[in-house]
């Protein structure tokens, strides 16, 4: 007989609960380490707390405790890209997440990001601790769908509907976030980049440290990032927003260090600052009007069919051909794409081509790669002006070498000597790092170990 109500699943969902608490692996093992992603977290916030007049207790503490760097970022300085080269050591042409979306010309893939763990080319972190027989758990982090991770609650979105949360559901490890959410309560919708989602999440955490005990637990916070585009880099809502999401790690520390006997080893990173952006580039603008992009009409938004088109990150943008081939088109937008950049009230500092892009290690299939200079940004829309003033906010995926983009590493715990300031490290060097101080080794990575014992 089926009986379908919810006295019944929560009663199979307890039972799952229970069954994770009573295993004599997870009973017996400790957190070793705990990996805290804050988006969009630029180093002059800790750098100079003071100067803003921003509180970051728990921020400042475990940079006096450890280590504490500048990190140049990836190309593009976009968060998955970003996050995916802190889990596998390598740059996004190599470890194969270039942008946050995937590459959709005719928009039929409905926005969707680079969620799917089958996308890497590499190994990431999860694989090597597993393969080191340690018991691994992720809250939010990206790229993490399908991941080989004991207790997965990956980052996805669809539509924003309820059926997202059925659908999370079953992309997360069978029965822990519905046992976790009678114990907690809902769990926050995945396109919630809000402050009440990190402090949801965080309590997800937080609960999962203190009941499940991983070895290593990834977590990834969101609402710093969604202020700044809102408002502005370093705006005073800004600074309000971090002095919240301090507490959470304050909060997320303090329950690792309570599970492990004090033994946890916390690092903390960010993929990426931001950028005050107020004027746009609009080139699918000029595209459409060189017949590189059809549409069915004249006033519809969507292309039916392309012979050049844009796969956009805001700073930078790949400029994609449909037939690679084509030298005699590959050189007509070459020849656009240099008369614009000519005119320096178009904001394009850079225009890098296929091999160029491929040697920064990111678009390695883009003809060209536009990098603008802030406060200019790059879109793909195709009506309208060329030109345009924006509603001024925080912007990101500019080229690494613009000090904005600048992201943050922070490493204390056992064996990890108090106030060392390593100056500025490369983004590829945090995965080496953090198998180093699991005890593992990382293969065939570009980055190296900063924190050599």
């Amino acid at each position: 007989m089926w009986i379908d109500s919810t006295s019944s699943r929560q009663s199979i969902a307890l039972a799952i609960a229970l069954a994770l608490l009573a295993s004599p692996v997870l009973a017996a093992a400790q957190p070793r380490l705990v990996m805290i992603s804050l988006d969009g977290l630029h180093p002059d916030y800790i750098k100079r707390a003071s100067q803003l007049g921003v509180r970051l207790p728990a921020l400042a503490a475990l940079v006096q405790e450890g280590a504490f760097a500048s990190v140049r970022g990836v190309f593009p300085t976009v968060t998955y890209p970003s996050h995916t080269t802190m889990v596998t050591g390598v740059a996004p042409a190599k470890h194969g997440i270039t942008f946050n979306t995937t590459f959709d010309p005719l928009d039929r893939n409905g926005g969707g990001w680079f969620w799917y763990t089958s996308d890497l080319k590499v190994p990431a972190l999860w694989d090597i601790a597993r393969r080191g027989g340690l018991k691994t758990a992720n809250v939010h982090w990206p790229v993490t769908v399908g991941a080989a991770i004991d207790l997965n609650i990956p980052q996805h979105w669809n539509r924003g509907t309820p059926d997202d949360r059925k659908l999370l559901a079953a992309l997360s490890t069978p029965g822990l976030l519905t046992s976790l959410e009678i114990e907690l309560g809902r769990y926050a919708d995945g396109i919630d980049e809000s402050m009440a989602g990190d402090e949801n999440r965080a309590r997800f955490v937080i609960r999962l440290l203190e009941r499940n005990r991983p070895d290593v637990l990834w977590a990834y916070f969101t609402a710093l990032d969604h202020e700044q585009h809102e408002t502005a880099p370093f705006s005073k809502s800004a600074l309000g927003i971090l002095e919240k999401i301090d507490a959470i790690v304050g909060r997320v520390v303090q329950a690792a260090r309570r599970a492990s006997g004090g033994r946890a080893a916390i690092v903390v990173v960010s993929d990426h600052g931001h950028a005050l952006a107020s004027r746009e580039l609009s080139l699918g603008v000029l595209f459409r009007r060189e017949g590189w992009i059809k549409f069915d009409s004249d006033t519809s938004a969507r292309p039916i069919d392309w012979r050049v088109t844009l796969w956009n990150s805001s700073g930078t943008a790949g400029i994609m051909l449909r037939d690679t081939a084509d030298t005699a088109l590959a050189r007509q937008v070459g020849a656009k794409l240099n008369q614009l950049a000519a005119d320096t009230a178009n904001g394009i500092a850079k225009i890098w081509t296929r091999a160029e892009a491929k040697a920064l290690g990111g678009m390695p299939d883009a003809a060209f790669v536009i990098a603008m200079r802030p406060p200019y940004r790059v879109s793909g829309v195709t009506r309208g002006p060329l030109l345009r003033s924006v509603r001024p906010g925080g912007s990101h995926g500019y080229a690494p070498d613009v000090s904005a983009m600048d992201a943050i590493f922070i490493a204390a715990g056992p064996g990890i000597a108090a106030g060392r300031d390593l100056g500025k490290i490369d983004m590829r060097d945090i995965a080496p790092t953090v198998a180093a101080l699991l005890g593992l080794t990382m293969p065939n990575v570009e980055g190296r170990n900063v924190l050599p014992r």
